[in-house]
């Protein structure tokens, strides 16, 4: 499959354009009656190991690291890539809630390198990335080992907030990057007696995955009827409203758990009380039995000590996003990708495999001699568990445009805008849209680490 094809079909409409150029039908290229599809990479073009070119450094091995430096191989001209990534295995965030309700196991959300190794030849560095030169070109680890290339790739992912009196308590974990915190607090909410209360917070936007917290709340709700009859969720949302999906997530908040989740807007926590399990809000002081507190979020550490966080309140890393290239004065060789980037697009996992796949093009392009792709198209695609066995789908497409006015700065200058013809959301939930959610998590992880 041609590279420039590949990008505008998964980035107009997932597999649908891909089915429907295979012979799968669907006359809508964007969505169909099921919702939005899975991504189904079956690009063949061999990785021929040829004497490199060029090389790319890839930190961070997540959705976007593992993506770019796959399509990297696919589809530059003898490209060396090598990817340094702090831990061996990658743990989805996605899918992680149903951790929580005991419908997902830790390992069942895991990946490994093996393939990108085998198969695409990416060469894999364990190890914490402590410094980078952006003019040099070159990343330092942390036992002093210096790698140099013609380009860097950064998807370090987020950090979060200090909690004013959290200190190094774990009693209020966030869980909002699959790992220990989300064991953690499915032992809390296990442990939780009958009648018990339940505290979820929404940091202020941008975070990552905007519909997260809204399914999560569903998805405690619903479990706590089964297994804590009697019990409380309250959802304390430091935004003014729902922020995404507001019709579904309306109706599931005030219609079907109506009688376990009680909702407040405008309710950022200021500090908490780990001993007292309370936290103090714009709202008044609220406490729980289980308290689920998620922090405001940031680029990874790594941007801000680059140097490359110079957008958001210097909370994310402005680019270029017709390369994803860095918009600070001499930092263009360093790619800044997925949830530490600050675009118009969502902060998710679906995202970043797409911008991954604009700057795998972009910089094999840009390294054969020629210039990005001039008309790069996105796709955000995602389901959001409603009960513990419904869900409902949202999808939208982007496309680029060098003049887009803001409506909140009145500032015009490029970016990736939501195309409403080719953008929707499912009225209401059901059954097969959680069925075709698993359909659509494992094409999105092979198409990633596969």
């Amino acid at each position: 499959m041609e590279r420039r094809y590949f990008l505008n079909a998964t980035g107009a409409g997932l597999a649908a354009s891909l089915l429907a150029a295979c012979g799968g039908g669907g006359s809508d290229p964007s969505v169909d009656s099921a919702g939005p599809q899975p991504v189904t990479d079956r690009s063949t073009r061999p990785v021929v190991n040829t004497e490199a070119k060029s090389r790319v450094i890839v930190i961070g091995g997540g959705m976007g690291g593992a993506t770019v430096a796959k399509y990297l191989r696919l589809w530059g001209d003898a490209i060396s890539v090598t990817l340094v990534e702090r831990m061996p295995t990658y743990t989805s965030n996605i899918m992680s809630s149903m951790v929580l309700t005991g419908q997902r196991t830790m390992s069942s959300l895991s990946f490994n390198y093996d393939t990108l190794r085998s198969k695409y030849g990416i060469t894999t560095v364990f190890g914490e990335v402590v410094a980078i030169d952006p003019v040099g070109v070159k990343v330092t680890l942390a036992d002093g080992t210096v790698l140099t290339a013609d380009r860097i790739v950064m998807a370090p992912g987020i950090s979060f907030d200090t909690v004013p009196g959290l200190g190094s308590s774990n009693k209020m974990p966030h869980a909002w990057q699959a790992g220990p915190q989300t064991t953690l607090l499915a032992n809390q909410l296990n442990a939780m007696p009958s009648g018990g209360v339940v505290v979820l917070t929404i940091p202020k936007t941008p975070y990552r995955c905007p519909p997260g917290p809204y399914e999560r709340a569903c998805l405690i709700a619903d479990w706590l009827k089964v297994k804590k009859p009697g019990s409380k969720l309250i959802v304390l949302d430091a935004n003014a409203g729902i922020v995404t999906e507001v019709d579904n997530f309306t109706n599931a908040f005030m219609g079907l758990h109506g009688n376990v989740i009680e909702y407040h807007a405008n309710a950022e926590v200021t500090s908490v009380d780990p001993a007292t399990m309370s936290l103090l809000t714009t709202a008044g002081t609220v406490r729980g039995d289980v308290i689920n507190m998620i922090p405001r979020q940031r680029a990874g550490a790594l941007v801000a000590t680059a140097g490359l966080n110079n957008a958001t309140e210097g909370r994310f890393a402005g680019v270029n996003v017709l390369s994803y290239a860095s918009t600070v004065s001499g930092a263009d060789k360093i790619h800044i990708i997925g949830d530490a980037s600050a675009t118009t697009q969502p902060k998710a996992g679906h995202i970043a495999n797409q911008e991954a796949k604009v700057c795998a093009d972009a910089i094999s392009r840009i390294l054969s001699g020629g210039s990005p792709d001039p008309a790069p198209v996105t796709n955000s695609a995602c389901y959001s568990t409603i009960t513990m066995s419904q869900a409902s789908w949202l999808t939208a497409v982007f496309q680029y445009n060098p003049a887009w006015t803001n409506p909140a700065t009145s500032i015009t200058g490029p970016a990736m805008v939501p195309v409403a013809a080719s953008s929707a959301a499912s009225t209401g939930w059901n059954s097969d849209s959680f069925e075709d959610m698993g359909k659509w998590f494992n094409a999105l992880m092979g198409d990633s680490f596969a």
